[in-house]
Order: structure tokens, then C-alpha cells, then sequence
């Protein structure tokens, strides 16, 4: 059985608050504690409204102060809208705090549109800078050495995992160039899944931060007691989607019964391309699904994700998948006996 993790964006749904999406996510993150889930993750989005982890480690400082053995992180800070120092001194104070449980998954994109991307920092003018941003925040964790100007403090010399996250060739490259694990946006952006992990694990070149390639794929599991259930759960991601493209942003929406009367042919279709990673379904089918994924692909870890607008339901997917992960695993152990 390889690791899985949570990636949380923190929904704020329809007739509810930021502050009860924080709590949802921690009681979330505890459950997925006691599933066996080994990390979980928060993604940085800006000027959304039906998003609440913008402060991104702010919210993990919080999830990691009420959890006590899993790892937590970013998937990820988007560093375009960060200066790299003070990213490192930001998770190099999350390591101090949770030594051992933090994880910093970085991103290319800014995670909002281009005018909030300049308010966020004001002299951003395009992610052509990232592989030096990354090269520089690297450095800050490195030991500070005599002498030098500017160092992270706390940071210098802490032991802070650092990922790439990616949806192209681009991030693949970068991680396997500088030998850091690679994280995929396959759950809404699958395209280049498959290229980028040949380029990533082709290309790896060993580093003192991580021997060989290692790859990390994002997939959403929507499970439910019936597969009509999981259905109709999953209209929540399917509508968000569609909002989006309409340029409609807003809360999360509640499921609907019937998803074919709220989209347009083409914009189901651009939908279902930018979701086809998903496993949906009763326990069965998603335990099938989720072991033809990762004989398909041979990820390292599954990073799970399900934007589900119950809170219940939404931890009753997440313990449903853990079930199906075990059950992949010993599945593959007889296999292989």
C-alpha cells in the first residue's frame, strides 16, 4: 500500500462561514489522522470567495497545533506571491513549532487572477522568476554561514521538506533538475499526467535532499454507501467547475440531482477533460478505481481530495478511500504472492 493525503482547499459552502470551514478542516484533518492519512495539505487561493486557506500557513500552523502525528503543509504556497525569505522564515517557524510534521510544497502559478496577483505583491510582473525564487528559498534552509547577509530566522538549518507542484512539463523539469519530490495536479488539470512524470523520472538528478525521483498524484474520490449517492455529491465539484468558466464565483454549491440540465454540451465536456481523474462511487467501485489509477500510473503516494458539501458525508468519503487504500494494498500483496 503506498502513503495517502488529504489536499483540503478549505470550502466555504453555501449558508456558512470562513470560520466554520476552519473547523470542518480540523475536524477533517483529525479524522484523517486516525485513518492513517499521512499528510495533509492546503492549497493557497486568493479572491475566492467559496476558498478560505489564503493565509496558507497561518491555517496549517492551526491544523498542525491541533493534530499530533501527521505531516502538514502546503500543496502549496504559491511563490510568485511570496518573497522566498519570507516564505523560510514562515515554515522554518512552523518546524520549530511541529518538528518533524511540515511539509512546503511550492507552485508556479499565482492561484488567482493577474490583479490580485498585484496586490499581492506589488511587483510581480510573471512566474518567469520562479526556478531562481526556488533556488534562493532553498538556500535559506541551507546552514547559515559565516558572514552572510541575509538568512531566515528561524529556517537557517532546519530540515523542511520541499516539493514542486505542477500541472506541465515546466515544474516537472524544474523538480527533476534540482532533485526534489514532484506533486501533480492530475485532479483538475490531467493533460501532461502522464509526460510529465516520464520527463520528472527520466531526468531526476540525485540530490542531498532526496535520493530518487518521487512523485505524489492529486485524485479526487467522492465515495459514498451507493454509487448514486457519490454521484450526486460529486455535482458539487461539477458546478463549481462550470461557475468558474462562467467567471461566477462564489460559495460552494449543494449537490443537485440533476447536473445535465445545469451545464451546456460544451461545457460538460470541458468539465468532465478537467475532472477525468476522479474515482467516484460506492466502496467497491471506488477501492476498483483508485487500484486501476495507481496501476496505471505508479504514483508514490495519492494525494486525495473531495470538495463535498456536507461535512459529513465529506468525512465519511475520506474514510470510505482509506478503506479502499488498504484494501488496494492487500489486494497487490496477494498479487504479487
Amino acid at each position: 500500500m503506498i502513503p495517502y493525503s488529504v489536499l483540503d482547499l478549505a470550502p466555504v459552502c453555501a449558508g456558512s462561514d470562513a470560520a466554520q470551514s476552519f473547523r470542518n478542516s480540523l475536524d477533517l484533518a483529525r479524522h484523517a489522522e486516525r485513518l492513517g492519512y499521512q499528510r495533509y495539505w492546503l492549497a493557497e487561493h486568493h479572491n475566492m470567495p467559496g476558498i478560505a486557506s489564503a493565509a496558507t500557513s497561518v491555517l496549517i500552523g492551526y491544523i498542525a497545533g491541533g493534530t499530533s502525528t501527521m505531516r502538514v503543509g502546503s500543496g502549496g504556497v504559491m511563490l510568485p506571491n511570496h518573497a522566498p525569505l519570507q516564505v523560510a522564515e514562515q515554515f522554518g517557524t512552523l518546524a520549530s513549532l511541529y518538528p518533524g510534521r511540515i511539509d512546503l510544497g511550492l507552485g508556479r502559478a499565482p492561484g488567482t487572477d493577474q490583479a490580485t496577483a498585484k496586490a499581492l505583491r506589488r511587483y510581480f510582473d510573471s512566474a518567469e522568476a520562479f526556478p531562481n525564487d526556488v533556488i534562493e528559498l532553498l538556500g535559506y534552509f541551507e546552514p547559515a554561514q559565516p558572514g552572510q547577509a541575509v538568512r531566515a530566522v528561524p529556517g537557517a538549518g532546519l530540515d523542511v521538506p520541499v516539493w514542486l507542484l505542477g500541472s506541465s512539463l515546466f515544474s516537472a523539469r524544474l523538480a527533476a533538475m534540482r532533485g526534489l519530490p514532484f506533486a501533480f495536479a492530475s485532479h483538475f488539470a490531467p493533460d501532461a499526467l502522464s509526460q510529465a512524470l516520464d520527463v520528472y523520472r527520466r531526468e531526476f538528478r540525485p540530490s542531498a535532499r532526496l535520493a530518487k525521483p518521487h512523485a505524489m498524484l492529486a485524485l479526487n474520490v467522492v465515495a459514498a454507501s451507493t454509487t448514486a449517492e457519490a454521484r450526486r455529491l460529486f455535482t458539487t465539484l461539477q458546478q463549481s467547475f462550470v461557475n468558474l468558466r462562467r467567471g461566477k464565483l462564489g460559495l460552494v454549491p449543494p449537490p443537485i440531482d440533476d447536473i445535465e440540465s445545469y451545464w451546456s454540451p460544451t461545457e460538460k465536456l470541458g468539465v468532465e477533460n478537467a475532472l477525468a481523474c476522479a474515482v467516484v462511487g460506492d466502496p467497491d467501485s471506488v477501492r476498483k478505481g483508485i487500484a486501476a489509477f495507481v496501476d496505471r500510473f505508479k504514483p508514490d503516494e495519492l494525494l486525495l481530495t473531495a470538495n463535498i458539501f456536507d461535512h459529513e458525508a465529506r468525512l465519511r468519503s475520506f474514510e470510505i478511500a482509506a478503506e479502499a487504500m488498504r484494501g488496494s494494498g492487500e489486494e497487490s500483496r496477494r498479487r504479487i504472492a
